[in-house]
């Protein structure tokens, strides 16, 4: 049997609890011509997942929706065998179809894996749609320069990680948001951030500002409120922010997330970009990849996983992720294989 959650409540509400979520059981589906089965062995938990389920993208009784790394039991698809690794999106779930006719959001495109290029589960972290998400919002729309002050709040998350040490490469000073002492230490001492800053303490005005003495030129956006209100006041004229995130609003009800966010930074004459990976999926993953990936292998981009076990954990998890409980990018191992 496949075993799998689903939304229990519809609609969901603002923020999940213990009876948000339903597991369920269903026969392991067939893969029909230009299909494959697949093993899920890792799920990637995303703040912009509780977006999905809010909005009702998902359709009832469904797993839930996440993407995934797995491993392929049956193919009909030419190029893929039982035993290779690949990227899809299985959901909250232990089995799942890729392929032909499987609905999927357009952009994550399936694809093989490379064991090669590093830890397979990195394929939702790191060396994917992550890795994208912060290259496309640092370097193609916040273009830091050596000189600037780079600001990135949940700089240690799955994406804020990834795009200051990215910022780094092309030479500016890079400022993390975090909250726990335990990860400013992290950002600071393991991804190389010029400094980093609470949002949990009761100075974190003054403390962002006497990191930031020349001021804010990039902006990287990941949680909004209260952050972005004391970020504010020290933009730089002609600053740029990336809007990557809102996960203070996630939980709002109705109206434009980050539409004040938007209007106060405009109205200080600062370039505001919008940011979704899938504008950039076609035009930029491969030269992405064929940038950052060697910069990972190498260790000059760091990359810490906050990995969960089992099937079960997955609402817990999720639940704790939005609340930043998480320390790194959270992922659930599904499979029972610790070598994986």
């Amino acid at each position: 049997m496949n075993r799998y959650w689903t939304l229990a409540q519809r609609p969901p509400p603002r923020w999940p609890g213990p009876d948000t979520f339903a597991l369920r059981e269903a026969p392991i589906p067939t893969p029909g011509p230009g299909q494959a089965l697949t093993r899920t062995i890792y799920v990637s938990l995303d703040p912009y997942q509780w977006g999905y389920k809010r909005r009702g993208v998902e359709p009832e009784g469904a797993p839930c929706h996440a993407r995934t790394v797995a491993q392929v039991v049956e193919s009909n698809i030419e190029g893929l065998s039982p035993g290779d690794f690949v990227f899809c999106t299985n959901g909250w779930a232990e089995y799942g179809l890729m392929g032909e006719g499987v609905p999927r959001p357009g952009y994550m495109v399936p694809r093989k894996l490379d064991p090669a290029m590093g830890r397979i589960s990195q394929a939702v972290g790191v060396l994917g749609m992550l890795g994208l998400t912060a290259y496309a919002g640092m370097i193609l729309q916040g273009q830091p320069k050596a000189g600037e002050t780079v600001v990135v709040s949940a700089a240690s998350g799955g994406v804020g990680q990834i795009a200051g040490q990215l910022a780094k490469q092309r030479g500016p000073r890079v400022v993390g948001i975090a909250g726990k002492p335990e990860k400013c230490d992290f950002v600071t001492g393991e991804l190389g951030y010029d400094a980093c800053v609470s949002h949990l303490s009761p100075t974190f005005a003054e403390d962002l500002k006497a990191a930031c003495p020349d001021g804010i030129d990039v902006y990287f956006e990941n949680v909004g409120g209260a952050v972005f209100e004391t970020v504010l006041p020290l933009f730089n004229p002609g600053s740029r922010m990336t809007i990557c995130g809102l996960i203070a609003h996630y939980g709002d009800e109705g109206g434009d997330a980050g539409a004040a966010e938007r209007a106060a930074a405009e109205a200080r004459g600062m370039t505001v970009s919008n940011l979704f990976v899938g504008d950039y999926v076609e035009s930029h993953h491969d030269a992405f990849l064929a940038e950052v990936g060697p910069w990972v292998a190498e260790g000059k981009v760091r990359y810490l996983e906050d990995i969960r076990e089992g099937l079960e954990t997955l609402p817990s998890a999720f639940a704790e992720m939005l609340k930043g409980g998480n320390f790194g990018k959270m992922l659930v191992r599904v499979s029972d294989d610790p070598t994986l």
